[in-house]
């Protein structure tokens, strides 16, 4: 909910004081001051941050995971695997470019192109299959800034395809009304582009150090001496001068393209730094909104966002449950970085997952993405239109929505582990006996996800005097079918006779009315 005025103005007096001494201290490390604002870089300040109700509403956006590494066609990880001798990216990069130490990561930024990326079709395409908000990468592990960096020369205005990639896309987003967010995962690039100072364990280059240890590049592959082969996903052994150096880049992407999403991949980092920037993003925001906060920061570290702060985001996963606060999981149509020939999602999959989501209060984020020359291709083109038909029939059980009591019922209702991260593969594919429900106001939507051979859909929850309680019901109709049902309510649940012709391809949407939801 947005915050109320008078709440907002007592929260902005009480920060003025930390806030001007916060300023002061930045004016002496070098640090620019954060925006004035209603919030500053502490927990306790952050702790009255609320989730925008755009946020909550949208339910669905798109994201183009896209960068130099994509040069390659050749999967996600390329610049951290190609200097790891054994892994797979590491052969192809021998076999199709030549050793590391002849030829790094640095030499591949070059190859990308981008010769056919066109923000504005892209972004008009996503906005066609119903994303509500679209973000741009704007840097990834590999150190590359995909903006007009001014902390930096490594950045794709410079080099590679010399464009403002995150500047076209912000400007595509705004002109088709999309929110527009950026992604950053700059924070753990210290230690995972570390291998790049490393070298061949074995074979006739045995020893020989890989091109970043040559000192002329140690700005684009860090200052760090320790090689982390075995990555452990934390940020102990940073240094205080990357850690300054992280919070400078983020602040210049953010306070350049005001975005209206900021996503860190893993938590908020480096103590104070990340508090401050967290706070920075949001009093921007409120400047730009006559002091309303819309912006949102995602972490994927669940006691970030215990008491507000920011929006819980989880990787290729769902919650065990309805969430209490709105979440947003995040997944890939293939690989992260473009994979060629790669096995995508199926649109069902796609569908399924978003549905699913959205019964348990979250939004979910998909990433499509792009090859070298920065046009989608073929396959992802139709999952796009796949998923575009479906939402022009079933977007308003999905859009400001709310969950129910319940978020679904059926065999996929089994309680599974408390884990949510990664795990999506685990999932059993959800079929015809598997229903999930949405709310809007008094309507309630129930999906079943998939057709019954019989015809035939009973609601069990929806039982005239079940434990719900939910009453008698008025009116039963079904999404993109104009005909009239035939349905009946008793002790056994809702009772629905299907039209012979399905009205789509996949989950399929009941819009029930005259129930007690509360």
């Amino acid at each position: 909910m947005s915050m109320p005025r008078r709440t907002l103005l007592k929260l902005l007096a009480g920060a003025l004081p930390a806030l001007r001494a916060a300023r002061s201290k930045s004016a002496d490390d070098g640090i620019p001051p954060i925006q004035m604002g209603p919030f500053v870089g502490t927990r306790e300040s952050l702790a009255a941050y609320r989730v925008p109700e755009w946020f909550r509403d949208a339910k669905f956006g798109i994201w183009a995971h896209w960068g130099p590494q994509s040069a390659t066609e050749y999967g996600d990880w390329y610049a951290r695997n190609m200097y790891i001798q054994g892994e797979w990216q590491y052969e192809h990069h021998v076999k199709t470019y030549g050793h590391p130490s002849k030829f790094g990561f640095k030499d591949i930024i070059p190859t990308w192109k981008a010769d056919k990326f066109d923000a504005d079709y892209l972004v008009g395409l996503y906005k066609q299959a119903g994303a509500k908000y679209f973000l741009s990468m704007g840097v990834h592990h590999d150190n590359f800034d995909l903006w007009d960096s001014k902390h930096t020369r490594w950045n794709s205005v410079r080099m590679g395809p010399r464009k403002d990639i995150v500047g076209l896309f912000r400007r595509a987003a705004v002109k088709h009304g999309l929110r527009f967010g950026v992604s950053e995962h700059l924070a753990m690039s210290y230690k995972w582009f570390s291998v790049s100072k490393g070298s061949d364990r074995q074979g006739p280059l045995a020893g020989v150090p890989y091109d970043g240890a040559d000192p002329r590049y140690a700005d684009f592959y860090h200052d760090i001496k320790d090689v982390y082969v075995n990555l452990e996903w934390n940020l102990n052994g940073t240094s205080e001068a990357f850690k300054r150096h992280w919070y400078l880049r983020i602040r210049d992407l953010v306070d350049k393209y005001e975005p209206d999403i900021l996503y860190t991949d893993g938590e908020i980092p480096f103590g104070d730094f990340g508090l401050k920037q967290a706070a920075n993003l949001y009093n921007l925001s409120a400047k730009r909104h006559e002091g309303r906060v819309e912006a949102v920061q995602l972490s994927k570290r669940r006691e970030d966002c215990a008491v507000g702060t920011c929006v819980m985001d989880v990787e290729r996963g769902v919650v065990e449950n309805i969430w209490p606060a709105p979440w947003q999981s995040h997944t890939c149509v293939g690989n992260w970085h473009y994979l060629k020939g790669v096995a995508y999602k199926t649109p069902k999959m796609v569908i399924d997952m978003l549905v699913d989501i959205v019964s348990r209060n979250g939004n979910l984020l998909l990433n499509f993405p792009l090859p070298n020359n920065g046009m989608l291709d073929a396959e992802e083109l139709r999952i796009l239109s796949a998923i575009t038909d479906w939402m022009k029939i079933n977007g308003e059980a999905i859009y400001t929505t709310r969950p129910w009591k319940i978020y679904g019922a059926g065999p996929s209702t089994t309680p599974a582990s408390s884990d949510a991260k990664f795990n999506e593969s685990k999932r059993r594919e959800l079929m015809a006996e598997d229903v999930r429900f949405t709310r809007k106001g008094q309507t309630l939507f129930a999906f079943f996800m998939g057709w019954p051979e019989d015809g035939k859909i009973t609601l069990a929850p929806l039982a005239i005097e079940g434990t719900h309680k939910v009453g008698k019901i008025s009116h039963v109709e079904l999404l993109g079918f104009r005909g009239q049902l035939r349905w009946s309510q008793d002790e056994a649940g809702l009772k629905v006779q299907l039209p012979l012709e399905k009205p789509g391809a996949y989950a399929f949407a009941l819009k029930v009315n005259g129930l007690r939801l509360d």
